[in-house]
């Protein structure tokens, strides 16, 4: 996924305008929001099928259920009723997208339209792809959680790679041909379909499937209200987020030109490369850590944070060194249309992102407790960065130094420091070195 977004790249920043790259920026940024719809279920249902498949017979509201290694037997009626919670949740969610997006979401591209410059039918049809793109992925998600719980994070990895390589095969071909966002949308609805397909065939095997046939499944209601409470935590503390580190572009469409736009998305689409580069060692571990937790087992724990943080530090440096020199030059052997933030402020949105990315990784292994004291921070945080964005852009008009620095601030004032201290204290206590 971040390999074939670093290689469309230049297609796109050669083929297209600067107000077209502003309107993809907008898209990708709508995308986000309404993955927000999911509200915290997929993290939380993935937690959820690991305790399941690490042997749990009882999922609870906070906390994990201790479970032996004599007593670790898959519980299917459990599972049934967690895959059947999944799928009625998820149903419903891509309803509301449908909804949201054909009414509201279609008020605010008409709005975008009379700034735009470019090919109006393009965008238009873009968007209704769009729309199918993000109902259809959302009423799937959930095979993503089923990947994570049950531990193939390579396989999944495997699947994402193969699915973006149809992406960028594809999505280059039409650009080239000329569809102009319609190429990059309808890549992406192929992209999905393909990795969803194969997602289904990876965990539903046919032992899979005749064990589950065979069990009696428990009530999933009662299991959607036992993961809620959790879910709708970890889904506020993603609306904070959201609104934090992606609502600048939506928020600032009303006040700058979709050139300021698209110059501002295109260095975030990058930041959120690095980002995702320097948390792939976290990723990775994410599915163990859920078991450790069951299995209360402080030392590795300790020992796959260390590794995470490390390595987050490691490529945020290389990458951000090799960004500050090189960046403006690739740029121009590409002949882009548009550009990178300047420099200052470019090291300024490398600092801020990489202590969003250090708390995120605390954040993670807090939550593979099943414990979320986040989520009102997290949405004071959101408040804060919207308050301060209409500050800065809309009275004091600092343009896209508005946009760096509000939510940069938010977050600075809590958040960045809250959450690195409770693990390091939590993973360093005398007590945990006596487990």
């Amino acid at each position: 996924m971040v390999g074939a977004g670093v290689l469309l790249f230049p297609f796109i920043l050669n083929k297209m305008s600067s107000e077209t790259v502003g309107i993809w920026n907008i898209f990708q940024t709508i995308t986000m929001l309404v993955m927000l719809l999911d509200f915290g279920f997929r993290p939380s249902f993935a937690r959820n099928v690991s305790y399941i498949l690490s042997g749990a017979k009882h999922l609870q509201v906070e906390g994990v259920e201790a479970v032996s290694s004599e007593d670790a037997a898959i519980d299917y009626s459990l599972l049934k009723g967690t895959l059947v919670a999944m799928q009625r949740f998820y149903r419903w969610m891509a309803l509301a997208v449908f909804v949201i997006l054909a009414t509201a979401g279609t008020a605010y591209m008409v709005y975008l339209m009379g700034k735009y410059s470019g090919d109006h039918t393009d965008a238009l049809v873009a968007w209704v792809l769009l729309i199918a793109i993000n109902c259809y992925n959302l009423y799937t998600l959930y095979y993503d959680a089923l990947l994570l719980g049950k531990g193939y994070v390579k396989r999944s990895q495997q699947i994402t790679m193969l699915g973006q390589t149809v992406y960028l095969a594809v999505a280059i071909g039409l650009i080239y041909a000329g569809l102009g966002l319609t190429a990059i949308v309808s890549a992406q609805l192929l992209s999905t379909v393909i990795r969803r397909v194969l997602m289904y065939k990876v965990f539903y095997t046919a032992d899979m499937r005749a064990s589950l046939r065979e069990a009696q499944q428990q009530d999933s209601m009662v299991i959607l209200r036992t993961i809620s409470p959790n879910a709708i935590k970890v889904g506020l503390t993603s609306l904070g987020g959201f609104c934090v580190n992606k609502s600048a572009i939506l928020l600032g469409s009303a006040f700058l030109s979709l050139e300021q736009i698209a110059c501002y998305g295109i260095t975030v689409q990058v930041m959120d490369i690095l980002a995702r580069c320097g948390c792939v060692m976290y990723q990775s571990y994410s599915p163990k850590l859920a078991a450790l937790r069951t299995e209360r087992n402080i030392p590795e724990l300790r020992k796959y944070y260390t590794y995470s943080v490390l390595s987050l530090i490691g490529i945020y440096i290389a990458g951000g060194l090799c960004w500050m020199t090189l960046g403006d030059w690739a740029l121009q052997i590409i002949h882009s249309q548009t550009g990178f933030v300047p420099l200052a402020m470019l090291g300024v949105m490398l600092v801020i992102s990489f202590l969003e990315q250090n708390h995120y990784v605390a954040a993670g292994f807090i939550m593979a407790d099943n414990k979320i004291p986040f989520f009102i921070p997290s949405l004071v945080s959101g408040a804060a960065t919207i308050a301060l964005l209409y500050l800065f852009l809309g009275m004091m008009h600092w343009g896209v130094w508005g946009m760096i620095l509000a939510p940069g601030l938010a977050q600075l004032a809590y958040q960045n420091w809250k959450w690195p201290r409770v693990v390091i204290r939590e993973l360093c206590s005398k007590e945990a070195y006596g487990r």
